[in-house]
């Protein structure tokens, strides 16, 4: 290849999408097809703002929005039509079909159980429902020729599991009953009593069930709840082999990616965004608030802890970001962090692992094989569900097909 094309890339849409690939922080709740939403609003008298694709996509689902709080909304409907056993399964086999249909082979869909609970559902029956319509969607996959004869990656998946960093009587699922029953505890303490219960539940779900869940996570409002107050849910997950990921430094500052590593033992971050942000940093003198952050980073790229990148995403929550060029993937880049390409939601951001990807490389300096480490890390990095020599060899099989696409469209 040219030095030029190493410095910007001219790669087409097509090539990208063959290209295998990983999403390793998506939210089921915020990827769901618009024509199944409006299905299943109708199903179960749900109101929205529209019952056409058009118009949700003009008053609910944008290309921009005005602030997180907006960007949010979305959830208020996909979280009401997903209160059924039948429309958690339909919607996590859709959203698997959809995966495959972009060239992702691996993917962690991650939700929050505990805002499904009802009257219908426990936890446990939530894990099992959405675990049904992933593998349906594994097993049609992975009948294929090209997959069964051992010619392409098999695709997989892993399920993350989210905690509440804060909840209020507007939450639906087991939040609002938790209020009720507890509506004298501190609610610092109540947070992180649902957290423990939700990983008591996973514990349950993967030993006695053989659900593939593999991580746990916390998620919500940054600014006023510290993960510290989860310590303890994150220790029985570590004592009990899950991996975590934590959403940090996406609405607060470097602060709280310290404290994912330091009270969740975060083996991933998600989002990070303001990493680099010395002035985020609440106390001491500039020059300490520099350090610290140099000393922050300097430890993520050391442990090779990998950052989950949601550029479309970040874009559309942070108005202050006018361009996705002033993103700190530029500086994750010249700093050599290990990070991962993300679509955190592919309906509430309107976006794909194909999308996120090309918006990369024809912004920044990625060249082929930058391109290569940054999706195969993806992969190294992931909660993968089988046992460590079944992902060597899953790996494996990875970077093999990734050569052959390599040389089909002449990129080397």
């Amino acid at each position: 290849m040219k030095d030029s094309l190493k410095k910007k890339c001219d790669y087409s849409k097509d090539f990208i999408r063959k290209l295998p690939k990983t999403d390793l922080h998506v939210h089921l709740d915020g990827s769901l097809r618009v024509s199944t939403l409006i299905d299943l609003a109708k199903k179960h008298s749900v109101k929205l703002p529209s019952f056409t694709e058009a118009g949700l996509r003009k008053t609910v689902f944008k290309k921009r929005y005005g602030d997180l709080l907006e960007y949010l909304k979305g959830f208020d409907y996909t979280l009401a039509v997903m209160q059924t056993p039948e429309a958690l399964e339909r919607v996590a086999y859709e959203f698997a079909m959809d995966c495959f249909e972009d060239g992702v082979r691996y993917v962690e869909p991650r939700f929050a159980p505990q805002l499904h609970v009802n009257d219908l559902m426990a936890v446990e029956d939530v894990l099992i429902s959405v675990n049904k319509g992933l593998a349906r969607a594994k097993e049609e996959i992975n009948t294929s020729k090209a997959i069964a004869s051992g010619s392409e990656p098999y695709f997989e998946y892993g399920i993350i599991c989210c905690a509440m960093r804060m909840f209020n009587e507007n939450f639906p699922g087991v939040f609002r009953k938790l209020l009720s029953v507890h509506k004298y505890m501190d609610r610092e303490e109540l947070y992180g009593l649902a957290a423990l219960d939700l990983v008591e539940s996973m514990i349950y779900c993967r030993d006695e069930l053989g659900l593939p869940i593999v991580g746990f996570d916390l998620a919500g409002a940054e600014s006023g709840y510290p993960a510290e107050h989860y310590k303890s849910s994150f220790e029985l997950a570590h004592k009990n082999f899950f991996r975590k990921t934590v959403h940090a430094g996406e609405a607060y500052g470097p602060e709280s990616i310290f404290q994912a590593i330091a009270d969740c033992h975060a083996d991933r971050i998600g989002h990070g965004t303001h990493i680099f942000d010395a002035s985020m940093v609440k106390s001491g003198s500039k020059a300490e608030k520099e350090r610290y952050v140099n000393d922050l980073w300097q430890y993520v790229a050391d442990s090779r802890m990998t950052i989950e990148v949601c550029l479309t995403s970040n874009l559309q929550t942070k108005p202050e970001m006018k361009s996705v060029r002033s993103h700190p993937v530029s500086k994750m880049l010249e700093k050599r962090l290990s990070f991962t390409f993300c679509t955190d939601n592919m309906l509430v951001s309107d976006t794909t692992a194909t999308d996120e990807i090309l918006l990369a490389v024809n912004n920044f300096k990625i060249n082929s094989n930058k391109l290569k480490d940054i999706i195969i890390y993806g992969f190294k990095r992931s909660f993968f569900p089988g046992d460590y020599l079944e992902k060597r060899r899953y790996i494996r099989s990875v970077i093999d097909y990734y050569d052959r696409v390599e040389k089909e469209f002449f990129v080397s």
